[in-house]
């Protein structure tokens, strides 16, 4: 292997680079994963504007990857090279109170990959033998490099915990909005509605499993969804997008005794108004979810190489690895790209 790699660098806000760097080394109990897709992601978006903390420059950002084992560190057994895999992000110390209580994203020493530590976009990345997920040998690299942003869905349906028959209601048709329409629609959800100003995006909600779609830059949308859920609003409203403007929409559109899951990633100094009478009044549940770990990545790989999920309705264009800077510009500017993946080996 070449002592050097190229990788896609941050070096501060709205400074990423397209360079050459020193290829790592896995150490012991660690392992060197040939990358061969990684997703560009909304929070990288946010990481490269300044607006997400990453507070370890400078960084290999990219934190939905796949590839192939190309080397293995002292005492890693279980795992060897050759081996197709993809990887759980969230490293954490494995014994405070919160990892031995199945919640090691809390951890305080916890960090993740693409955001604390250098991520896979990039022809190398070094990862715990320990977080090392082996792929089926059917799935292909675009489709396993979807399995962190659906896991982090997946955690999300656990943690809102929709029911049989319940009104959902997704705020947003970005790639997170999609998988929550196609999960919420397995789950049993009775009516999945879906708010996309985009109308090439509620083509794709449609296709991915939403009852219904609504523009709500117009305030004949927004009353279109009370219409649907019978003037209570949706039992259950998931904000996708991590806005100021959708998460106010979240309160208007829930029902009395409804559910709000605040999935969205907004700007860490954004601040919604809301009224605490009309949470009290309303008893409402409002959950937050993070990110997808534990249970969520063996079950986002079952529905994947099942075929109950199925990435390509998602992604939507592939680009090489020098025009990362260039395609997170796009996303930025033309809504109508829902899903961009990096083709890096």
């Amino acid at each position: 292997m070449l002592s050097t790699m190229r990788a896609a660098v941050l070096h501060g806000a709205n400074d990423l680079r397209f360079e050459e760097v020193k290829r790592p080394e896995p150490g012991p109990g660690e392992v060197l994963l040939r990358v061969h897709r990684c997703g560009i992601c909304g929070t990288d978006s946010h990481i490269v504007k300044g607006r997400f903390p990453a507070p370890n420059l400078p960084l290999i950002i990219g934190h939905e990857f796949a590839g192939e084992v190309a080397a293995v560190g002292a005492g890693v057994t279980h795992v060897k090279e050759g081996d197709r895999a993809t990887a759980d992000i969230n490293i954490a110390c494995g014994h405070c109170w919160y990892c031995r209580n199945n919640q090691k994203l809390f951890c305080p020493e916890v960090r993740q990959l693409g955001v604390h530590d250098h991520g896979g976009m990039a022809d190398y990345v070094v990862v715990p033998a320990r977080n090392i997920y082996i792929l089926p040998a059917t799935m292909a690299f675009d489709h396993a490099a979807f399995i962190e942003p659906l896991a982090c869905a997946i955690h999300g349906q656990k943690r809102i915990g929709i029911e049989v028959g319940e009104s959902v209601l997704i705020l947003g048709a970005g790639p997170m909005g999609l998988a929550h329409a196609a999960l919420s629609k397995q789950r049993g959800a009775g009516l999945v509605m879906v708010s996309e100003p985009n109308p090439e995006r509620r083509v794709k909600a449609h296709d991915i499993g939403s009852d219904m779609e609504f523009d709500p830059s117009s305030p004949a949308g927004l009353e279109a969804i009370m219409e649907a859920t019978q003037g209570r609003g949706a039992d259950v409203v998931i904000e996708a997008v991590g806005a100021v403007s959708t998460y106010g929409q979240a309160f208007q559109l829930v029902r009395r005794g409804g559910r709000i899951l605040a999935y969205g990633a907004a700007a860490t100094d954004a601040v919604v108004p809301m009224k605490p009478f009309e949470i009290y009044a309303k008893e409402l549940t409002i959950v937050g979810s993070y990110a997808g770990t534990y249970e969520t990545w063996p079950a986002a790989i079952a529905l994947i190489s099942a075929g109950r999920f199925d990435p390509g309705k998602i992604i939507d264009s592939v680009r090489p690895l020098s025009d990362v800077g260039a395609a997170l510009q796009s996303l930025d500017r033309d809504k109508s790209v829902v899903k961009v993946q990096v083709q890096i080996a």
